[in-house]
């Protein structure tokens, strides 16, 4: 079974077919794109390895498809090399900005080309391995997102998730379980941007069961509000029968000592910036800190917003959404 998927997006027929034939014999599963709205369909939809991306193509051509999908949280990972008959400097330098991983001049040479996919897909697979459990984007990429929206002045909200029991549930069940557990919210938050956010939406992994999202201000309520529905939903499904009906399970606490913990929960910190500025990261993180020990102190999972500001220039206490 082919290790790589590979999406070709190419207009002209005999070009898309030799692409083809020279990447499969290669040893890489191949799906074929005619146009620029069918490549983001397909991206999409099987979410490649690496997409190869004709320039000049009919309903949305490839420098727009490169920007589209770099927009997008599902997809803005997935390398691309631009394939074009352009070679003047500007349509490199374009390719480029739009968020290119590399670019190569028709006509190409076949071993050249291949050399190429190769060298991205390493790449990408480098960058992937910080987080080989979930796949999700780890420190290095979550600081420079997080400085990234700083240095823009725009307002963003910043959730932090933190599972609650899981070291109980890891040493209850065994490692495989709680990477099980790890791998859930994972999904959930994916979808929670997909379904309730926006395309510009980041998540990140910065280890154990800890996660980040940032998105925008308008989205980010329901956003944590979806992510804390289900994760209570389909958490109890990781667990035996037995300690589902009695809602806790029995584990050796730091005493040695048998306790009784209860089920997995999520405590959600959201920090949004257009109700307290912010201009550094650590400023950020302190905040976040902060509400997830006073959500830690709620029984059951919790979506816990920062302290606000009054007219009066008194702080409110922070406030609980769910």
């Amino acid at each position: 079974m082919p290790e790589f998927r590979i999406l070709i997006a190419e207009d002209e027929p005999h070009l898309r077919e030799v692409l083809g034939l020279q990447l499969m014999a290669a040893g890489f599963e191949v799906i074929e794109a005619r146009d620029g709205q069918a490549a983001l369909e397909l991206a999409n939809q099987h979410l490649p390895d690496l997409v190869l991306l004709d320039v000049m193509m009919p309903h949305l051509d490839g420098f727009e498809v490169c920007r589209r999908l770099r927009a997008a949280f599902q997809t803005r990972h997935i390398p691309i090399i631009l394939l074009t008959a352009k070679n003047e400097m500007d349509d490199r330098l374009e390719g480029l900005r739009g968020g290119a991983n590399d670019y190569v001049t028709k006509p190409w040479e076949a071993r050249e080309l291949l050399q190429r996919v190769r060298n991205v897909l390493e790449w990408s697979r480098q960058q992937r391995s910080a987080n080989p459990l979930t796949g999700l984007p780890g420190n290095l990429t979550i600081h420079a997102e997080v400085e990234r929206r700083l240095a823009a002045e725009e307002p963003f909200a910043l959730v932090a998730i933190d599972i609650d029991s899981f070291k109980a549930f890891n040493d209850h069940y065994g490692y495989a379980r709680g990477d099980e557990a790890i791998r859930l919210m994972a999904r959930i938050l994916v979808e929670g941007v997909q379904t309730r956010g926006t395309a510009g939406d980041f998540v990140g992994h910065i280890g154990g069961d800890d996660f980040i999202l940032v998105t925008e201000t308008s989205s980010a309520e329901a956003v944590a509000e979806h992510v804390r529905h289900e994760f209570d939903r389909l958490t109890p499904d990781l667990y035996d029968a037995e300690d589902r009906a009695h809602g806790h399970i029995e584990v050796l606490n730091r005493r040695h000592v048998l306790d009784r913990f209860p089920l997995m929960s999520v405590t959600i910190a959201l920090v949004r910036t257009d109700r307290h500025p912010v201009s550094h990261r650590a400023e950020l993180n302190d905040m976040a800190q902060e509400l997830k020990e006073l959500g830690k102190g709620i029984a059951g999972s919790v979506v816990i917003t920062e302290r606000r500001t009054r007219p009066d220039g008194e702080a409110e206490s922070p406030r609980q959404v769910a």
